[in-house]
């Protein structure tokens, strides 16, 4: 029987400030920015009752509140380094009971999967959902659903570095407290060495040619099943990403 879990909220991890790529998430990915391509995924998300960017006060990330600004996007600004302070502060002004966790350098993440994690969650006696724990989805794919008030009493009692700056790492490092369940991803998107997020300037153009091959077949929110077969089909199209993952696709 389904729980109730409240007003679920995405909330959107995003800077502009990176060491590999400066400004990575306003990039442009075959047209549109790269915060514009997963703000349409999201969108899609039939389980979500809101979206919020979570940004720092930092001035370098007034280019992303002008973004948010002009997308009617909720946004909220906090720290720059305490990231998960960062996202409680944005669960809270939208009100949220249960959080999904969204890094703004997953641009091709899929719907579907986020829709997944959270009726997963929904329908079943756990604390966290996850693509995350026992990785089979490709880097970049991932769905992290948890309650807030789970996140409120993280933030309230951990100090630790670490779990300040990866939201949700204290839940996987104590399995034997919390109940999590874990997505494996089927045959056709099971990759899990490789890369489908924004780091690189490279990723970048591997994105954007995604987009370019797949969008004019099937709308800009494809799933990751197309995606790894368009590059298991043509693996050229990862170009100079090649030598940044772990592997390529066979």
């Amino acid at each position: 029987m389904a729980r109730q879990i409240g007003k679920v909220v995405a909330s959107v991890e995003a800077r502009m400030g990176s060491s590999r790529f400066p400004g990575k998430v306003l990039a442009d990915i075959n047209g549109k920015p790269a915060l514009g391509r997963l703000l349409e995924r999201l969108r899609e998300c039939r389980t979500l009752d809101d979206i919020v960017i979570a940004t720092s006060v930092d001035p370098a990330d007034d280019a992303i509140a002008a973004w948010a600004m002009g997308e009617g996007v909720a946004l909220s600004r906090g720290s720059e380094d305490d990231v998960l302070q960062r996202v409680v502060d944005a669960q809270r002004s939208r009100g949220a009971d249960t959080v999904v966790e969204i890094t703004g350098d997953a641009t091709l993440t899929d719907p579907a999967i986020v829709d997944l994690a959270v009726e997963t969650y929904r329908t079943n006696d756990c604390d966290v959902v996850s693509t995350a724990w026992v990785k089979s989805y490709p880097i970049g794919i991932d769905a992290q659903v948890f309650s807030f008030a789970a996140l409120v009493e993280v933030a309230r009692t951990v100090l630790d570095p670490p779990v300040r700056e990866h939201v949700s790492l204290h839940f996987y490092e104590n399995p034997e407290r919390y109940r999590i369940i874990n997505l494996t991803a089927p045959p056709a998107a099971r990759e899990p060495e490789l890369r489908l997020t924004l780091d690189y300037r490279e990723d970048q153009a591997m994105i954007a040619a995604i987009y370019a091959a797949l969008e004019p077949r099937h709308g800009g929110c494809f799933g990751v099943g197309e995606v790894v077969s368009l590059l298991r089909a043509s693996p050229a199209l990862l170009g100079a990403t090649q030598n940044l993952a772990i592997k390529a696709v066979r």
